[in-house]
């Protein structure tokens, strides 16, 4: 009698301690947050403002953060044959694409304002994939060289990402007149209401992070 009921108190005992285990994990891990950063015109201030945002969520502690810079990546024009929902990719440029959209566990859009929307190239970049946006949240940050703080684009790409089983917070950052925030240094400086615009995004971007997280996993 005391045998079988010293192996179930093992039992119990080494599930109770798998789960602390899981718990602790789940509290400690880093989550990976991607930064795009949309534009890629000569002269553009998205990279600026792009790194900024890194930093701030470096500092936030719950993010492992990588600054993807479309400029930089240079992807042409969406050129595969087959469509993207079947993940059948023939170019290289796409399959470290979807790579770099695969393993991320959130992801930050920094967008300019174009016509009343946002840049081409990054639409381009989004309509690339389909399964790799999916059950994943995103802040926006938004900027224009006018009083309108791209909010513009900011109603355009999330009507968009919707069909992507992506999630857009309702928390963003939006700056009007961007050169006003950048110094001789070529740094972007925010003032207090950008800064705590991009606290409050980034503190509901975690607690979406690990929702959406369970929700994917569980497809």
């Amino acid at each position: 009698m005391n045998t079988v009921f010293g192996q179930k108190i093992t039992v119990i005992s080494n599930i109770l301690r798998k789960k602390v285990n899981a718990t602790c994990y789940d509290q400690f891990k880093m989550y990976k947050l991607k930064v795009i950063s949309s534009t890629v015109r000569p002269g553009r201030k998205g990279p600026l403002v792009a790194q900024w945002i890194v930093e701030e969520a470096r500092k936030q502690g719950d993010f492992e953060v990588e600054l993807l810079d479309l400029g930089e990546i240079n992807l042409p024009l969406m050129n595969e044959a087959v469509h993207p929902i079947m993940k059948q990719y023939e170019h290289e440029h796409t399959k470290q694409w979807s790579a770099k959209i695969e393993e991320a566990d959130a992801f930050i859009f920094v967008t300019a304002e174009y016509d009343y929307s946002y840049p081409a190239s990054l639409k381009n970049a989004i309509e690339y994939l389909v399964h790799e946006w999916a059950y994943k949240p995103s802040g926006v940050v938004s900027y224009s060289a006018g009083a309108f703080a791209g909010v513009r684009a900011v109603i355009s790409l999330k009507s968009d990402l919707i069909n992507f089983r992506n999630v857009a917070l309702a928390e963003g950052v939006n700056i009007p007149t961007v050169n006003a925030f950048i110094n001789e240094d070529g740094q972007f400086t925010p003032n207090e209401q950008v800064m705590k615009a991009a606290t409050q995004m980034l503190q509901q971007l975690v607690r979406w992070t690990k929702g959406m997280k369970a929700i994917k996993e569980d497809q």
